[in-house]
């Protein structure tokens, strides 16, 4: 497997869909830096050479945000809206849906499973 930005991308793959697999990049942003490596995009993993795995590696460090950096900016963002107390920050902190969204009904992705209120069993009397 090639290894790019610590992320083992799939070697029977095409290169743009591999790519897909490290946190940040996308079929869009992919395809972007396939042109700027100009490196096919229907080739696959396994018939790059040394030299095309080194470009993609030195494009996706020097220009894009990816994996663990990127993470930690987004968790970053959405700690600086809970620490503001913004209405989006409220949100996050109560585990709602930010954008807009119901919740009378169809909020289960974001409140996780029902929550069955269960019925309590009458206690036998003993004599």
């Amino acid at each position: 497997m090639a290894r790019i930005a610590g992320v083992d991308i799939p070697r029977e793959k095409q290169v743009q869909i591999s790519l897909t697999y490290i946190y940040g990049i996308g079929r869009t942003t992919a395809k972007k830096v396939l042109d700027r490596t100009q490196i096919p995009a229907m080739k696959k993993v396994n018939e790059l050479t040394d030299d095309e795995v080194g470009r993609l590696r030195e494009v996706i460090e020097r220009e894009l945000t990816v994996e663990g950096d990127l993470r930690r900016e987004v968790r970053q963002n959405i700690q600086r809206l809970i620490d503001i107390g913004c209405y989006r920050g409220i949100r996050h902190r109560r585990g709602l849906p930010v954008r807009g969204q119901r919740t009378r009904t169809n909020a289960r992705t974001r409140r996780g499973p029902r929550r069955t209120v269960g019925v309590r069993k009458k206690a036998t009397a003993k004599k």
